[in-house]
């Protein structure tokens, strides 16, 4: 069975949400069941229907984050502290050596990769090209719009 690396933060996060749905949510989507069956005809009842189709998202939201937090292996980046390769928790400022252009991205578990907030999956194209190098490496990505080329200028943990 595979493990799914995560930062510390990610993995709070996810057990933090499976406890909300667990004590919080479940229990309301139960209590609103009960009280829309008090309403009669269940076939015509959209509160019924609703509270039901909610139930389901919850139990399969629950059911998923169960196997997820179950396989979780936390890694905390600062253990990479002073190595200069790349690998999972590496804060990696790259160039891009056509445009100059400068990024400075994390690599983090595939749950918790966010762009807009520099955080890459480590599933990612970007990220499985940037493992193993080091400070100087050049690297090519290939993209939807052809090959891209990056050198990595910084590799930090932090």
């Amino acid at each position: 069975m595979d493990k799914y690396p995560m930062t510390e933060k990610c993995y709070n996060d996810m057990v933090a949400e499976l406890k909300n749905l667990k004590s919080v949510e479940r229990p309301a989507v139960i209590e609103a069941i009960a009280d829309a069956r008090e309403h009669g005809d269940l076939k015509e009842n959209a509160e019924y229907h609703s509270a039901r189709e909610k139930q389901s998202f919850i139990e399969g939201r629950i059911q998923e984050l169960e196997a997820i937090v179950s396989r979780a292996q936390v890694i905390n980046p600062l253990d990479f502290a002073g190595d200069s390769n790349v690998k999972f928790g590496a804060t990696v400022q790259i160039v891009d050596e056509d445009t100059e252009e400068e990024k400075t991205l994390q690599i983090v578990g595939e749950f918790e990769g966010d762009i807009s907030k520099g955080l890459i999956s480590l599933t990612s194209p970007l990220a499985r090209a940037m493992i193993g190098k080091s400070e100087g490496d050049s690297f090519e990505v290939i993209t939807p719009a052809g090959k891209k080329f990056y050198e990595i200028e910084e590799v930090k943990y932090v």
